[in-house]
């Protein structure tokens, strides 16, 4: 694989709440799918967990590992591949998906590669890419399924994952941008060496993993270089990018 350039941008795109309103709908059919699995996961064989128990559980390993799945794997010898079946596998999901037009001809647009790198499994993120006619415009689509490092599974915002994506296309990070709903996930890469632009518009009041309150007012944290309401705003603020 050649080198990128040093005047190419190599731009790594999450997917929910970045490039669609994942809350409006997907999210929260989800999340009950993933609450009952956990309950069943937890009980005693007879009796699902509580509400309680469950919503503990599934909070702790989010935080704690950046996806509950992989939470439920090291603890409770859950069978990754079949929770991301039974937890993403919707029925009615192109009827779900809500995102601006224009995104097709913005990522056209936007100079340099594009990479799409999601915690959500490839069947799903690989139907919502096609929903949105944007399969054809990345070069790569990583999804949880392929974010393994040393026979582990590590998921955003792993550091193990991300010095392992920049090694693996011989990418530099100072030429990187992640564009993400998650300030977790923006902290790591910048940490690294990854610029980083924080996307808002999707986030709800629920979602404390994206947003940062003060007042009410979501406040850029110092290593987010750019703060966009949508992605259509990217080519706009290029020049804090370089």
């Amino acid at each position: 694989m050649n080198i990128i350039t040093r005047n190419d941008t190599v731009w790594l795109f999450d997917l929910d709440n970045t490039l669609h309103n994942a809350s409006h709908a997907i999210f929260p059919a989800i999340m009950a799918r993933m609450n009952t699995y956990i309950a069943r996961v937890l009980g005693d064989g007879k009796q699902p967990a509580s509400a309680e128990q469950v919503d503990a559980a599934r909070t702790l390993y989010w935080r704690r590992y950046g996806v509950t799945m992989l939470g439920l794997v090291k603890h409770h010898n859950v069978d990754a591949a079949h929770f991301l079946h039974e937890t993403h596998n919707l029925d009615q999901l192109h009827g779900m998906i809500r995102a601006e037009k224009g995104l097709r001809d913005l990522l056209r647009r936007l100079p340099g590669r594009k990479i799409l790198l999601t915690n959500a499994p490839h069947r799903y993120s690989s139907l919502v890419l096609r929903h949105l006619g944007l399969q054809r415009q990345f070069s790569h689509h990583v999804a949880v399924e392929a974010m393994t490092v040393h026979r582990k599974m590590r998921p955003k915002p792993s550091r193990l994952l991300l010095r392992n994506l920049l090694r693996r296309h011989q990418l530099r990070p100072g030429r990187c941008v992640l564009v993400e709903d998650t300030l977790a996930n923006l902290r790591t890469a910048h940490q690294l060496g990854i610029r980083t632009a924080w996307v808002t518009q999707y986030l709800t009041a629920q979602d404390t993993a994206g947003m940062a309150h003060q007042q009410k007012r979501l406040i850029r944290p110092a290593y987010v270089d750019v703060k966009v309401k949508s992605v259509r705003q990217l080519p706009a603020r290029l020049h804090h990018l370089r």
